[in-house]
């Protein structure tokens, strides 16, 4: 995929829907979640929506916003606008539907992300899981209770034997890095 701009990228597709008499009302996640909310400055791959499954609609239009960015020369992919990570709402907590907090009101799109300790949550299991998310985390600046309380779900999000020390080292070494008394 090819990287884009959270906020300059939903603010066009906020538009271009205007534009067709579309709505999208969603719970975003990932770096453009961190990216509407101030978190971090950086481009990211795509847009990834939690929640709800994205109407073929909706992704047809993205399709069609990728298509005439890429003319312009913004060189948008074509699934930047996904489900990639609607796995992750089985995993989470429950009651993290009723901890979203806003992230992006437009007059076509409404995004939501995840609650401050789901959205830490999800990131250290990325950073747990892919290794590529610490600066994200580092930007998060999760506490030391933050962190205490996310490790038990993270120890249980993967059956392999070796996966909790896995979690705790990250953790730890997450600790470390943002000068929590390890």
């Amino acid at each position: 995929m090819i990287p884009m701009k959270p906020r300059e990228t939903i603010e066009g597709f906020d538009t271009f829907l205007v534009e067709r008499g579309m709505t999208l009302d969603a719970v975003v996640i990932g770096g453009t979640a961190l990216g509407l909310l101030g978190v971090v400055a950086r481009q990211t791959r795509d847009c990834d929506i939690l929640h709800p499954e994205l109407p073929a609609e909706i992704l047809a239009a993205a399709e069609q916003f990728a298509k005439s960015r890429r003319e312009v020369g913004d060189p948008l992919g074509d699934d930047w606008l996904n489900n990639g990570p609607a796995s992750l709402a089985d995993a989470l907590p429950p009651g993290w539907i009723d901890r979203l907090q806003a992230a992006f009101d437009g007059a076509a799109i409404t995004l939501r992300c995840l609650g401050r300790t789901d959205l830490i949550r999800s990131k250290i299991f990325a950073l747990c899981d892919r290794g590529i998310d610490l600066m994200d985390c580092i930007a998060l600046a999760p506490t030391e209770e933050e962190l205490d309380e996310i490790e038990p779900w993270l120890a249980i999000q993967d059956l392999n034997t070796k996966w909790p020390a896995h979690v705790r080292a990250v953790l730890d070494d997450l600790r470390k890095r943002l000068g929590h008394g390890v």
